[in-house]
């Protein structure tokens, strides 16, 4: 995915001062406590006045697990960046774990997200388990003084929780790109964090990785209740079974936000990417392919696709139905 990596730290030149005139604001007394992500009213855009995000509100709970689906440009890498907090709104608020951007300690917050992003180098003469060591320190190579007997137990599980534990000993040069992403997720669960953010994380398998990862991401969700993810992908087919919610974003503007049963409609998410697509769901996982008909004049209007997609929401773990804005 395009844009501003996840992995800038403060003072570099991927972090943004909040824009003058932006109202961010601490979250008051008596906040709903499984509130992970709340934005309201979030603008931005660039220097130029370039719009690429669009009065979005969205409110995120512990325990959901989230798709932002859309095409190229319909600004998900700004706002994976927001929550990642590398990223101001121009406008609006915007809160992450509680913390206001502009008026929170960005360390601290950036201390309890989880990230997977392919920007960030894995030196691939590490072993896995030491690359997923360095998740406890947040470096990219291992401060060995920092890891304890607990460090290493951990890093062990979540190899073994992700279907790597015969990599723990291999080299990172060793592995296979689906291996390695894997192993990525386990590194950013090392600190245990309560929001994990996936970058397209399937971006570039082949099958059987797809679907290791995959069954991988289900199996975290069943063993992390609390867990939230947010996982950025432009196909419904590499979403894993345990997706709650969806939001599909299209010209920086919200098109649907919800529960994924509801938002993942053929008559949506034609109109998200702008082609008459029919949407299916089998077994918990969804496919979409275009309409056969799609290039005869007249067919890329979005209400001429039928909703073909189960109409009964997908059950979250717990949580109530987030909130969002819907068009």
């Amino acid at each position: 995915m395009g844009g501003t990596s996840m992995a800038s730290a403060p003072g570099t030149a991927g972090v943004e001062s909040p824009p003058a005139g932006a109202t961010v604001e601490l979250a008051g007394p008596g906040a709903d406590d499984r509130v992970v992500v709340r934005a309201e009213a979030m603008r931005v855009w660039t220097a130029e006045g370039t719009v690429i995000l669009r009065d979005l509100s969205w409110t995120v709970r512990a325990g959901e697990h989230w798709a932002l689906l859309g095409p190229n440009g319909s600004g998900k890498s700004t706002l994976l960046s927001l929550l990642a907090t590398v990223r101001h709104p121009s406008a609006g608020t915007i809160s992450v774990l509680g913390g206001a951007l502009g008026r929170a300690n960005l360390w601290r917050l950036r201390e309890r997200i989880g990230i997977v992003d392919p920007a960030v180098r894995m030196p691939p003469e590490l072993p896995a388990i030491v690359l997923v060591l360095t998740g406890a320190s947040n470096t990219v190579q291992p401060l060995w003084p920092r890891y304890g007997p607990a460090d290493w137990e951990r890093a062990g599980h979540l190899l073994g929780l992700l279907g790597c534990a015969g990599l723990r000993d291999r080299t990172i040069a060793s592995c296979s790109q689906g291996e390695r992403q894997r192993v990525r997720i386990a590194r950013a669960l090392m600190a245990e964090p309560p929001l994990l953010l996936l970058d397209e994380p399937a971006n570039a398998l082949d099958l059987p990785a797809r679907e290791a990862l995959l069954a991988a991401l289900a199996d975290l969700a069943a063993s992390r209740p609390d867990l939230t993810t947010v996982l950025v992908s432009h196909h419904l087919e590499e979403l894993p079974t345990s997706t709650t919610h969806a939001l599909l974003l299209r010209e920086g503007a919200s098109v649907a936000s919800g529960p994924a049963g509801e938002v993942l409609t053929g008559e949506r998410v034609s109109a998200c990417f702008g082609l008459p697509v029919r949407v299916e769901r089998r077994d918990g996982r969804w496919s979409a392919y275009a309409a056969p008909d799609w290039r005869r004049p007249g067919s890329l209007s979005p209400s001429s696709v039928p909703n073909d997609t189960p109409s009964s929401p997908v059950p979250g773990p717990g949580g109530p139905p987030a909130t969002g804005t819907t068009r």
